[in-house]
């Protein structure tokens, strides 16, 4: 399957994900439960790699909604090629997609998925405005 990105989302970040023995389950393909793994990896190595990395005592990000479709089986050996975009910037919250190829057949998509992310000040417990150098990344 192969999935064309909508006009609305812009590309932000790409990366190779190795796929381990340890990610198999017992029916011989990465287990379910990975795919989240590999679509957190994208998200936190995005926002550390422009400096938006959560700070326990001050503020970062929440995802209060993830999902992913699977659209082919991975499997070991391999490498995933993670490819993320991002839309729909509010003021304190976002949207992040991402899909999930095989370095040695990137035009297949074998999972999509995605998440809403809200900007939260920790030690109020509550939504925060994206800072400005969030923001910057998420617009077109």
């Amino acid at each position: 399957m192969k999935l064309e990105l909508p006009a609305h989302r812009r590309e932000v970040f790409r990366m190779v994900i190795p796929i381990r023995w340890g990610d198999m389950d017992a029916m011989g393909h990465v287990n379910n439960t990975v795919y989240f793994r590999y679509l957190e990896t994208v998200r936190i190595e995005w926002m550390r790699s422009i400096g938006c990395e959560p700070d326990p005592r001050g503020e970062g990000p929440v995802i209060v909604n993830a999902f992913c479709n699977f659209h082919r089986q991975l499997e070991y050996p391999g490498e995933v090629l993670a490819v993320m975009s991002v839309s729909d910037p509010g003021r304190s919250s976002f949207e992040s997609w991402c899909t999930l190829s095989r370095t040695d057949d990137p035009d297949t998509v074998y999972a999509s998925g995605g998440a809403t992310t809200v900007w939260v000040d920790f030690p109020n417990q509550k939504s925060a405005p994206l800072p400005e150098r969030m923001r910057r990344h998420l617009q077109d």
